[in-house]
């Protein structure tokens, strides 16, 4: 099989458990560091899937390589290749079907329970199994609406577009690839967000504690995701 192209956009913001969950089942993948200056590949025809990690910028500044990158989701599109992507790559995902990222309501930082938007709905049941809430990890202080024909299979209080569904690709607002040293390293960044603890803000010692069962019950909900995500890996 091709491998899946991974977008790095940051240096603290690296695949984290997605590629451990590649790995696990002998899918090969190759790291795109964009933030070293490495560009997209022009066409997305050597790989059988694409993954976007996050990043602290926003999906509206005039930066070189994002053009590139939608125009890249979108030719995945058009030839049945999957998409996927956390946070910011969510957020690219949604540019590129045509949606609009703005401003969210508040910043949500740490951990905060999802839950299925639409229970009954035959997506949601097809991603998430019989999972119908959960704990994820969150920093963002953007959102995204829902492109044309996606689906919104999660949402939480403070966010009401946590992911949707399009076609073969998923788009994440919130990050279920977190291992314990991405959280120590973003929580060393929290004082520069500027922003005090409240309910959708967690301090560190907040995101800390109790983190390894945390991030055990995350990763259950992951392994449903990214296993029905490779269900449409393209294949030679």
């Amino acid at each position: 099989m091709k491998p899946i192209a991974i977008f790095r956009h940051s240096p603290g913001e690296g695949p984290g458990y997605f590629a451990t969950f590649l790995d696990r089942h002998s899918l090969p993948w190759t790291l795109f560091r964009v933030d070293d200056g490495v560009p997209p590949p022009p066409t997305p025809d050597e790989f059988s899937g694409l993954c976007f990690m996050g990043g602290p910028m926003s999906v509206n500044e005039d930066l070189q390589w994002i053009p590139a990158s939608l125009e890249l989701i979108r030719q995945a599109d058009s030839r049945g290749i999957p998409v996927i992507g956390h946070c910011l790559g969510g957020q690219l995902m949604a540019r590129a079907f045509g949606a609009k990222v703005m401003r969210n309501p508040v910043k949500e930082i740490g951990w905060g329970l999802v839950e299925a938007a639409s229970p009954t709905a035959h997506l949601a049941t097809e991603w998430l199994g019989d999972v119908r809430r959960f704990e994820a990890f969150h920093w963002h202080g953007e959102t995204f609406s829902l492109p044309h024909d996606a689906t919104r299979i999660l949402t939480s209080t403070h966010c009401t577009n946590q992911a949707f569904v399009h076609g073969p690709h998923l788009a994440m607002q919130c990050h279920v690839e977190m291992t314990d040293t991405m959280i120590h390293s973003w929580s060393r960044h929290w004082a520069a967000e500027n922003v005090p603890p409240s309910a959708s803000v967690q301090t560190p010692d907040q995101m800390i504690a109790g983190m390894e069962t945390r991030i055990t019950a995350m990763r259950a909900v992951a392994d449903r995701l990214y296993g029905r995500w490779i269900r449409g890996l393209i294949s030679p």
